[in-house]
C-alpha cells in the first residue's frame, strides 16, 4: 500500500502528517510527505524516517515576509502551480491521497489525485474552517467579517462566496493545465462529503452541521523518544519547574520586545524561564542563569517539567501542553489560534490573554492566574482524558477503507461538490 500526505503550511501542518506518516509505515504501508522545502520540516521527517518532497516556497520565508493582504490571490497562484507538479510526480502509482494544510494548496493536491483516480482525504486540524452554526467563519486578510451581521449561516455563505473570489480563478486556470473541469465553489470541493478532523475530542467537541459527516480521529501525535539536550536537563535540574514561553511558527511582528516582556513577567512570579528560538527567534536578554534558550526539543518531555507554556495557541503546542497536564497562557495571534486559546480558558487549564501583544502587566496578571495550584490540578485533572492514539485511529481507518475498496476514505469529489453546493450551516 503506497499513501501520499500532502501538506503546505507550517510547523503545526506538517507534525500531524508525520505522526500520521509514523502509524502507517507500522502498518506496513509505504509513505511520502509532500511539505514546504523549509529545513526544520526536512530535519523532522528525517527525524522519524520519513522521506520528504518539497513543494512550493519556503512557509517560513512567506510566513516571515509579513506580504500584504492584496497578495494572498497571486501567492496562492504560485503555490499551486508548484505544487500540481511536486504532487502529481509523488502520487504516481499511490493507492490514496491525504490532504491537508493552506485551503488553495489542500485544493490542488485533492485536484491531482481527481486527475490521477485516486480517493483522497481532506483532513482538517481544527474545526473552525467547518461551517457551523455555532460560531462565525475565521476572515481572511483585509477581509473583515461584517460587524452588523450576527447570523452564522449568512457569514458562512459570504466566507464561500470570499474563498471562490480569492482562489477560485487561481485554481481554475491550475485545473485546467492538467484537464480538469473547473471548480464552482472551493470550499466546499475541499471539504467534500466527509472530511476528517484531526483533533482531540475531549479538547474540541465537534460541533457542527448535522448533515456534515465528520470523522474526528483524535489527534495525530509522533511519540517523541528524543532525549532533551545535557544542558537543557541540567537547567532544569537546578531548581523549580521553569515557565515555557515560544510562539512556534509566529513571527510575532507585532510584538518586537516580546522576549523581554516575557523574561520579566515570568521574573515577577519568581519563576525561572525556558524561551524558545521559533520563527520569531526569540533570544535572551541578558546573561543572568535563570533564563535558558532553546531550538528544536521534544515538547513532550519539555513540558513535563515545567510550572506553564506560553505559546500562541496553535493546535499542536494547546494538545501537547494539555496532554503534559502543564497549565497554558494562550497569546493568540491569528487564524484558529484566538478558538484554542478560548477552549483552554473554557476547560479551565489556562488563561485566553486578550490580544496578540503581551504586555508586561497583562502577561504578569495571567501567569498569576495558571502558577496556582488550582489551575495546575484542574490542568492534570484534563490531562488525562486526552488521548494519544489519533494516527493510529486515523492510520487504520484509511487502509481498511482502501482495501474494501467502499470509498471510506475518499469519494469522487466532483460527486462531493454536488451534493454539499446546496449545504447551509
Amino acid at each position: 500500500m503506497r499513501v501520499l500526505l500532502s501538506t503546505y503550511g507550517s510547523r503545526g501542518d506538517v507534525e500531524p502528517m508525520a505522526g500520521l506518516a509514523v502509524q502507517l509505515r507500522e502498518l506496513g504501508a509505504e509513505v511520502r510527505v509532500c511539505a514546504p522545502p523549509d529545513e526544520d520540516f526536512a530535519q523532522r521527517l528525517a527525524g522519524v524516517g520519513v522521506p520528504m518532497v518539497p513543494v512550493g516556497p519556503s512557509a517560513r520565508a512567506l510566513t516571515k515576509a509579513a506580504l500584504p493582504a492584496s497578495s494572498i490571490s497571486q501567492r496562492a497562484a504560485a503555490i499551486i502551480a508548484g505544487l500540481l507538479d511536486a504532487v502529481t510526480a509523488a502520487a504516481e502509482g499511490c493507492d490514496v491521497l491525504v490532504a491537508t494544510g493552506m485551503l488553495p494548496a489542500t485544493a490542488g493536491a485533492l485536484s491531482v489525485a481527481e486527475k490521477l483516480g485516486i480517493p483522497s482525504v481532506s483532513v482538517t486540524f481544527q474545526q473552525v474552517t467547518l461551517p457551523s452554526p455555532h460560531r462565525p467563519p475565521l476572515a481572511y486578510p483585509g477581509r473583515p467579517l461584517p460587524p452588523e451581521v450576527t447570523d452564522n449561516r449568512v457569514l458562512w455563505d459570504l466566507d464561500a462566496r470570499t474563498v471562490d473570489e480569492l482562489f477560485g480563478e487561481a485554481l481554475n486556470i491550475n485545473r485546467a493545465s492538467i484537464g480538469l473541469p473547473p471548480v464552482d465553489h472551493v470550499r466546499d470541493y475541499v471539504i467534500g462529503a466527509r472530511p476528517w478532523l484531526a483533533t482531540d475530542p475531549a479538547l474540541d467537541p465537534w460541533q457542527g452541521m448535522a448533515d456534515l459527516d465528520v470523522v474526528q480521529t483524535g489527534a495525530w501525535i509522533v511519540p517523541d523518544e528524543r532525549p532533551l539536550p545535557d544542558d537543557l536537563v541540567a537547567f532544569l535540574d537546578a531548581g523549580d519547574p521553569p515557565v515555557y514561553v515560544g510562539f512556534g511558527s509566529m513571527p510575532m511582528h507585532a510584538s518586537a520586545d516580546v522576549a523581554q516582556v516575557a523574561v520579566d513577567a515570568v521574573r515577577a512570579q519568581g519563576r525561572r524561564a525556558v524561551v524558545s528560538r521559533g520563527w520569531a527567534d526569540l533570544t535572551l536578554i541578558d546573561d543572568r542563569d535563570d533564563c535558558f534558550v532553546v531550538g528544536e526539543a521534544n515538547h513532550q518531555a519539555l513540558f513535563g517539567r515545567v510550572a506553564a507554556v506560553v505559546h500562541h495557541g496553535g493546535a499542536g503546542t494547546t494538545t501537547t501542553a494539555a496532554r503534559a497536564g502543564a497549565p497554558q497562557v494562550v497569546v493568540p495571534q491569528l487564524a484558529d489560534q484566538p478558538y484554542w486559546a478560548g477552549r483552554v480558558a473554557g476547560l479551565g487549564i489556562g488563561v485566553a490573554h486578550d490580544g496578540p501583544t503581551p504586555t508586561f502587566e497583562s502577561l504578569s496578571a495571567a501567569l498569576k492566574t495558571v502558577l496556582t495550584p488550582e489551575t495546575r490540578d484542574r490542568a492534570r485533572a484534563v490531562s488525562g482524558t486526552v488521548r494519544a492514539d489519533g494516527a493510529t485511529v486515523a492510520a487504520e481507518l484509511l487502509l481498511e477503507g482502501v482495501r474494501r475498496e467502499d470509498g471510506l476514505p475518499g469519494r469522487s469529489r466532483a460527486a462531493a461538490v454536488q451534493a454539499s453546493s446546496s449545504r447551509k450551516p
